[in-house]
């Protein structure tokens, strides 16, 4: 199995250097962190008394590092998931913060242990997903990552200036949807068709 170390440098290496795309609302980012999170942790790397584009230009991977596995990984407490799920809601607490346990906690819902939607791990949301993992330890995991796929492809749905990380200029699999396949057993993946049946309605 993975570890918290390994799948944090999955993710640096997936987010890439620094952006800084106006039709992301995340803002300048680099390795994946926003300028939002560095002023949510007063991170002023500079050390100008400013924290803006110039300390995202400057952030070490080292740094980023220790960004995500104390805050997206230690904080919301993912270390007490069955660890089959830690990967791929760890890489989605990066990419979509608290949606990444939400959908979780939705599914584990819909599996018949009824889990609060809040987005936290507390004991409670630990327990339920415990027993819906021993219930289908083999499916959970690719249940997860199949509603991840879906919840990116409705986002694409609602904000067309986001449709470009869910489906290319040629029409093929954006970074989002192969992001989420990437978690996902081959068999579940949506062929290339089937990928543009769902983006068809799309400008």
């Amino acid at each position: 199995m993975p570890t918290v170390h390994s799948i944090a440098d999955a993710i640096l290496t997936r987010e890439g250097g620094f952006v800084n795309d106006p039709a992301d609302p995340g803002g300048a980012t680099k390795f994946g962190v926003t300028i939002h999170t560095l002023r949510r942790l007063g991170l002023d790397l500079t050390g100008d008394g400013r924290i803006n584009v110039a300390d995202v230009r400057v952030l070490s991977r080292a740094q980023a590092r220790r960004i995500f596995i104390d805050h997206y990984f230690t904080e919301p407490r993912i270390g007490w998931l069955p660890v089959a799920l830690q990967a791929s809601v760890f890489d989605m607490n990066v990419n979509a913060g608290l949606w990444s346990i939400r959908l979780l906690q939705r599914l584990s819902s819909q599996m018949g242990f009824r889990t609060v939607e809040d987005g936290r791990i507390g004991p409670k949301t630990r327990a339920q997903v415990a027993e819906a993992f021993a219930a289908a330890p083999e499916h959970m995991a690719d249940a997860y990552g199949i509603m991840r796929r879906n919840y990116y492809y409705r986002l694409a749905d609602r904000r067309p200036a986001s449709r470009k990380y869910a489906r290319r200029r040629d029409g093929g699999k954006g970074g989002w949807i192969t992001r989420a396949e990437e978690f996902i057993a081959p068999r579940y993946h949506l062929s290339d068709a089937e990928h543009a049946e769902r983006t068809g309605a799309w400008d």
